[in-house]
């Protein structure tokens, strides 16, 4: 009897090429939300591991991101310039070998327009909310040249308008919850694109009087004065938007400033020795292509002193002390986007001319916006100069998790007592900030000694 053979065909449950949504990544462990500077690909475009697809500004800085799987870029789900992008959210479709790129673009997520977000439940992440309000929108703006729809509609608000009767442009659900609240749109400033009024602005807004007919109401002279919650200063002004970087910026050194008890101790610190030593180093290393800085030396330096007085490398962690056995010092550049700290790892047991070369590559990377994670995540101690500027004197605020920064001013000619007499030495005037909670007094300012002291005495710099 012959085997029958029809059940070993194969079958319709054979694996189909899948659509990869491509999502928002986190590019630095405390992003919750970025902003899509710029798209590098288009649709249709093929995509290959390791591409850069496009630029996402992050908490930290304006970074690259690579894609991780090879196919088709069916869609684009956000546009690029977008802000406040949550992590997670998808922002393109990649069709794999073999898919049909219409359909994987048809495979995004819908949005589900017409359900509100109570139907998702906690359910649904935040990322897919966003992602539905922002579909809506897109319908709308497909809609706009139809007839409006009847106000009894049980939808979104008939859309207001401002004092010269233009159309204020803000998505259903944002005029549903403003007139829930009381909250006058032409008042608020969208974040969307083109100024789209947004569900996050609105819900950030303060309730107010709801819109009122629009009568023969004088001009409000209070249009032309800058935001209540800015003051009435009663000055021009013109208002830019906080990018991602500025807005950690302002948060960390708030909580720093409110949380962390600083301690601030200066010294004085000669440079000659130090500037001698630097000049007769750059020209033996000249042929190398290494030039020295003043601050490659002060970098070592402020290693140095770190081993010598291991009790200021360290961090407060609630109910513990952190302990480091390496010197990381993060070093301030000031890059277009925000202060950046690049690190200069193990820089106690790296050579001057290393310092320097990772230094100069390091600054130009921030520059550009060009620095990944790991380059300036992490760090044990800070150093900040802004003596290039003439600044003699001033007080950092530290950089949490860390225990201590170091301020440097100019270098300057003062009077001096050289060999028991007046005489006249360049001086930097130098100092530390250390939190109260893990570094004494005492510790401080022996770590300040010893930097005093191998800046001046600049030959334990090179052994």
């Amino acid at each position: 009897m012959a085997r029958d053979h029809r059940n070993t065909l194969p079958s319709e449950d054979v694996t189909s090429p899948m659509p990869t949504p491509i999502k928002m990544p986190a590019l630095s462990p405390t992003m919750e939300e970025g902003t899509l500077a710029k798209w590098l690909v288009k649709p249709g475009d093929t995509i290959s591991a390791g591409d850069i697809m496009a630029e996402i500004e992050t908490d930290k800085a304006t970074m690259e991101f690579e894609a991780v799987d090879e196919g088709t870029l069916a869609s684009i789900q956000v546009e690029e310039g977008t802000e406040g992008v949550k992590v997670g959210t998808v922002i393109a479709m990649l069709a794999e070998e073999g898919e049909d790129v219409e359909e994987a673009a048809k495979a995004a997520p819908s949005g589900d327009g017409d359900k509100t977000s109570s139907d998702s439940g906690d359910s649904k992440v935040e990322a897919e909310k966003q992602q539905r309000e922002e579909k809506v929108e897109q319908e709308e703006k497909r809609t706009e040249k139809s007839a409006p729809a009847p106000a009894s509609s049980g939808s979104a608000p008939a859309a207001p308008t401002d004092d010269d009767g233009k159309r204020i442009k803000a998505s259903p659900l944002a005029r549903r919850i403003a007139e829930q609240k009381g909250i006058d749109l032409s008042a608020v400033t969208g974040s969307g694109p083109n100024g789209r009024i947004v569900k996050a602005d609105v819900e950030s807004a303060k309730p107010g009087a709801a819109t009122p007919a629009k009568e023969s109401a004088a001009p409000a002279p209070s249009a032309q004065k800058p935001a209540s919650q800015g003051g009435d200063l009663d000055a021009p002004y013109e208002a830019t938007k906080l990018n991602n970087v500025r807005k950690v910026i302002a948060k960390r050194l708030t909580e720093a400033k409110q949380t962390i008890p600083h301690i601030y101790l200066t010294v004085d610190v000669r440079l000659d020795a130090l500037l001698k030593l630097r000049g007769e180093l750059n020209e033996s290393l000249e042929a190398d292509g290494v030039k020295l800085s003043v601050n490659d030396l002060l970098i070592k330096a402020l290693a140095r002193a770190l081993q010598r007085v291991p009790a200021c490398n360290v961090s407060f962690q609630g109910d513990e002390l952190f302990q480091y056995t390496r010197e990381d010092v993060s070093v301030a550049v000031a890059a277009p986007s925000g202060l950046i700290t690049p690190i200069i790892r193990d820089a106690g047991k790296k050579g001057l001319a290393q310092i320097s070369t990772e230094m100069k590559e390091l600054a130009s990377k921030a520059k550009d916006g060009k620095l990944q994670p790991h380059e300036f995540q992490g760090g044990t101690a800070s150093l900040s100069n802004l003596g290039m500027f003439g600044t003699k004197q001033f007080d950092a605020v530290i950089n949490p998790p860390q225990a201590m920064i170091l301020a440097v001013g100019a270098g300057e000619q003062r009077p001096w007592v050289i060999d028991g007499a007046l005489g006249v030495a360049t001086v930097m005037s130098a100092t530390g900030s250390f939190d109260h909670r893990a570094i004494d007094g005492a510790d401080g300012a022996q770590l300040m000694e010893a930097f005093k002291q191998l800046c001046e005495n600049p030959m334990g710099l090179v052994v």
